[in-house]
């Protein structure tokens, strides 16, 4: 005689999966849904915060940058160069006839850099070579090369206009550098971020959505009603994730709708192949997010474990605002061993530069086999038993 409370009657998985069972557990799963705030929340709310902070409070292209300039013999070469520094978008700049009423300024922090014209500098611009001293505060390194390689073109321009104004005879053949960037011709850092933020975003709310799912279930003590009927493991799987699913992959419209009619950024891919790859993407993290519920059955640890898991490696290590090139070989594999790589990799690509099927097939088969690994951990994980 078995021991009340071990209902096994039949070994979870042991039988064919009905659908009738599925669809009654995915509804009462459904209606779960529309009666707790706290799922909505996640799938709408959140990514849509996560998506302004993302859009607005993370830029890599720096404007207003307050630039200290130091014109010591004020000439019409100096003008010129000042009046190119004055009308950039990229800087503020703040002026002085010594060096001594800058430098503090720099020293604080209340500018990032300091251009100094000595008093040779107008000679030696008439003599053809001239020298600027550029002073730039390297605790914000981003910043500094900017200022750098900025004045630098600026200089290289006034030079090149001046040895064309002396003539053909004393000009050198200059050199006419003509840049063209593919896919995003403006260089700007939200059009970048923003795709591959979707996928940070759908880390985060696939698995502390499931995450909380058998969790809750155990907490509030309706797992035993559960126990009680005669579903199969594999029925009580997929009427948990299915509704999760559908859930996750509205969630992952609202976003992306958001991104190109908010922020301007554009898709040039297929808005069908965008969802096929996100749906592969949110089995891997759904499925992660059901193993973690499984095995903790806490929702506070479940949730905690889902930021560790999922959403800090998706930020840092899926090439989304670090370079996972610039990265040291032992942490450079294990970011190619993480699905958000991937899918930053499938995003970028349907956004900016359109179907490249060999980029998306690829990440797309790649996260398949991704998904497989979370859910064979879930299955065996899984226990239809009050143990």
């Amino acid at each position: 005689m078995k021991p009340r409370g071990t209902h096994t009657a039949q070994p979870s998985g042991s039988r064919h999966i009905r659908p009738r069972s599925v669809l009654a557990l995915a509804d009462k799963e459904g209606r779960q849904i529309l009666r707790d705030p706290s799922s909505l929340i996640i799938a709408f709310v959140l990514p849509l915060v996560l998506l302004f902070l993302f859009g607005w409070g993370i830029s890599l292209d720096p404007t207003r940058i307050p630039l200290g300039l130091v014109v010591e013999t004020p000439s019409a070469a100096a003008e010129t160069l000042a009046a190119s520094l004055r009308g950039s978008p990229y800087f503020e700049v703040r002026e002085a006839a010594h060096r001594a009423e800058l430098e503090p300024l720099l020293m604080g922090g209340r500018i990032k850099g300091l251009v100094i014209l000595t008093q040779k500098y107008p000679r030696e611009r008439e003599a053809g070579s001239a020298a600027v001293q550029v002073l730039v505060n390297g605790s914000e390194a981003n910043t500094a090369e900017l200022i750098v390689n900025y004045v630098e073109n600026v200089l290289q321009k006034e030079m090149q206009h001046q040895a064309e104004g002396r003539g053909p005879g004393r000009a050198g053949p200059p050199i006419a550098v003509e840049p063209r960037v593919w896919y995003n011709p403006n260089s700007e850092s939200r059009a970048a971020i923003l795709p591959g933020s979707i996928a940070v975003i759908m880390t985060l709310i696939g698995t502390i959505l499931t995450a909380l799912v058998v969790a809750r279930e155990w907490e509030r003590g309706t797992m035993e009603a559960l126990l009680a009927s005669s579903i199969s493991r594999g029925e009580f799987l997929l009427g948990k994730f299915l509704p999760y699913f559908a859930l996750g992959l509205t969630a992952m419209m609202l976003v992306a709708g958001v991104s190109v009619l908010v922020f301007g950024v554009p898709f040039r891919g297929s808005w069908a192949v965008l969802i096929g790859v996100s749906a592969v993407f949110l089995i891997v993290s759904l499925g992660l997010g059901l193993f973690i519920s499984t095995a903790t059955r806490n929702q506070f640890v479940a949730t905690l474990a889902a930021l560790i898991v999922g959403f800090l490696p998706a930020f840092i290590l899926s090439g989304l605002v670090f370079e996972i090139n610039s990265m040291p070989l032992p942490i450079r594999i294990l970011a190619y061993l993480l699905p958000p790589r991937y899918f930053v990799s499938a995003l970028r690509t349907l956004f900016l530069a359109g179907n490249v099927w060999e980029v998306v097939i690829r990440d797309t088969l790649i996260l398949a086999v991704f998904a497989a690994l979370p859910w064979m951990l879930t299955v065996r994980k899984t226990r239809l038993t009050l143990e």
